[in-house]
């Protein structure tokens, strides 16, 4: 090779200039083909050699076929105390990858996973997946089902969360007192407890971070703002003025009114952001009559929780449902929407019966008095602040209704629209923020931490699997009892993480059912975790925030109050809906 490159130098000393730069491109191509040629070989993929990660991939699962995430996947050889390789499954869908050594023993190799509030499994290897992990390949294993255990710390949580309920009942602490000393009693024992007795352990305050849904927060936050600004223009009392015209001075007449807009409100945009809406115009009305609000509050309250079960976007728990069963906006629509109409009549005609004595407050037809009263408060304050403050909701409204095809969360749209009115319409940031009710938001924050530390512990899947085992081969009577099940526990425990914990269970339950009622039970989870929203202060998040409304109004409404009055409400709209569902799926025609 060196008198080649000697040879070439020569050449190019003698030759021409144009031909010296032709021999120096030569000479240039040899030295790089020699370096190439002495650069050591590269394994090619699936060959033992330097470089190669062969690796093991699968999935952890709990009984209900959920993902398990930050379960610890390690893997041994037999014989060794110290795993070669190690993998958390992700916390969405319970996947993991753990890379293994490039050289691999004939030894065999066995995985262990071990996840808090789940028994350790160990799980070994077959020769052919360890032969293939040899030649530097990657396996997928099937999935890895782990089965729950109860520890100390399932009952400590259980038993604060039920202790959270009692002192909100028998209102011995204020809401957000409650929650946050039992949010703050599960993490103490997490921590101290768990620091002595492993089984003490409930929740670490990460994984109690990520139980927190921030799209509500943000969500409720920022419409809080949004009211705030518009309340300072009039446009409330100019509305309660209206409302209480079109009425004409007859209670039962703006109550219905009221409910119609509230329930289709709900449906097209989300229930929350309806109440955040409804509340203050069902304030003003309330005052200007005399009338206690909870006569008109309450009934929106419970308009709202059912009117959100007409569409997929209507409530979380929906677009959950949806996005599980392949369930769409039109399914919900067609399927649901007579039933929940009934729902709303048979609603009308109990509170009618409930606040009888407080709608008899006013008398037939419309008060002169009363009427110019109105009409001089329903004077807009600052009609240029009224105009952007308007423009801004209406593309608001557009994108809470055309936010699915969009894949726009409600959230984000919020955020968005309380942006724009703090900097186009209203630019007194510290005033603003004054409207938004931290307590309430407290709360939420409190709630969802306790609610995670129930769900942390198995005590949620320990109830999808008893209502699997009762509902299973029966479908009227599985239909029935599902829905029962759904509405009571949905007014103890929040909807969304249930309603999360029961889908692969229904989802298993519907294989072999008959092909005009697959999708049947996935309806009747929608309309129990709903309507149950309307048994507690707690069932559902509109309910929290028109509670916030009021109470920072001088009309604090309590746990026991709203359970006299939501229950049985909740009581006679179930029972409407599972008449509908079977009038729906067991009579008219697939």
């Amino acid at each position: 090779m060196l008198d080649l490159i000697r040879s070439l130098r020569r050449a190019v000393r003698r030759a021409g200039p144009l031909s010296r730069h032709f021999n120096i491109i030569i000479l240039v191509s040899v030295l790089f083909l020699w370096l190439c040629a002495r650069l050591p070989a590269v394994p090619a993929a699936g060959q033992d050699g330097e470089g190669v990660a062969p690796s093991i991939a699968g999935r952890v699962l709990d009984s209900q076929g959920g993902p398990v995430g930050d379960a610890e996947v390690f893997v041994y050889v037999d014989g060794q105390d110290e795993p070669i390789a190690e993998s958390i499954s992700h916390f969405e869908d319970g996947t993991f990858l753990a890379e293994l050594p490039g050289h691999l023993s004939r030894a065999t190799l066995h995985l262990e996973i071990k996840r808090p509030h789940f028994e350790d499994k160990t799980l070994s290897l077959s020769v052919e997946d360890q032969a293939d992990l040899r030649d530097g390949n990657t396996i997928r294993l099937l999935d890895i089902v782990l089965t729950r255990r109860v520890t100390l710390g399932f009952w400590v949580a259980t038993l604060s969360f039920v202790g959270v309920l009692l002192l909100m009942a028998f209102e011995r602490l204020h809401n957000t007192t409650a929650t946050l000393l039992g949010a703050s009693v599960i993490l103490a024992v997490s921590y101290i407890g768990g620091a002595f007795f492993p089984g003490a352990h409930i929740i670490s305050f990460e994984e109690a971070i990520k139980h927190i849904d921030f799209e509500v927060i943000f969500l409720v936050m920022s419409m809080m703002i949004v009211v705030g600004i518009l309340e300072g223009t009039g446009i409330f009392q100019w509305m309660a003025f209206m409302a209480y015209r079109l009425s004409r001075g007859r209670p039962i007449i703006l109550v219905i009114i009221l409910v119609v807009i509230t329930s289709v409100a709900s449906a097209l945009l989300d229930n929350v952001t309806t109440m955040l809406l409804m509340a203050p115009i069902s304030l003003q009305i309330a005052l200007a009559l005399n009338l206690d609000p909870l006569a008109l509050v309450i009934p929106e309250l419970m308009a709202s929780n059912v009117g959100g079960i007409s569409t997929l976007i209507g409530t979380p728990t929906n677009i959950l449902i949806g996005s599980y069963a392949d369930i769409g906006f039109n399914d919900f629509l067609i399927n649901l929407t007579p039933g929940v109409a009934i729902a709303l009549v048979v609603l009308v005609l109990y509170v009618r019966w409930v606040y009888r004595a407080e709608y008899r407050k006013i008398a037939g037809g419309i008060s002169p008095t009363l009427y110019a009263k109105l009409e001089d408060n329903a004077q807009i304050k600052d009609p240029a602040k009224l105009r952007k403050g308007l423009i801004v909701f209406a593309v608001m409204l557009v994108l809470f209704v055309a936010g699915d095809a969009l894949h726009l969360n409600p959230a984000v749209t919020s955020l968005l629209g309380a942006t724009a009115f703090l900097v186009w319409v209203d630019t007194d940031i510290e005033r603003m923020l004054e409207h938004v009710d931290w307590t309430t938001l407290v709360f939420f924050m409190a709630l969802f931490i306790a609610v995670g530390a129930i769900q942390e512990v198995g005590l949620v899947s320990f109830i999808a699997d008893f209502l699997a085992g009762v509902t299973a081969g029966q479908p009227v009577m599985g239909l029935i009892i599902l829905v029962w099940a759904s509405a009571f526990i949905s007014t103890a425990i929040a909807n969304i993480p249930f309603t999360a914990a029961m889908l692969p269970v229904i989802g298993f339950l519907s294989v072999g059912l008959d092909p005009g009622h697959t999708k049947y039970l996935f309806y009747g989870l929608s309309v129990g975790s709903a309507m149950g929203g309307n048994g507690s202060l707690i069932g559902s998040s509109p309910n929290v925030v028109a509670a916030g409304i009021l109470e920072r109004a001088g009309y604090p409404i309590t746990y026991a109050k709203f359970l006299r009055v939501g229950m049985p409400a909740m009581l006679l709209t179930v029972l409407t809906g599972i008449l509908w569902l079977l009038f729906r799926f067991f009579v008219i025609p697939a």
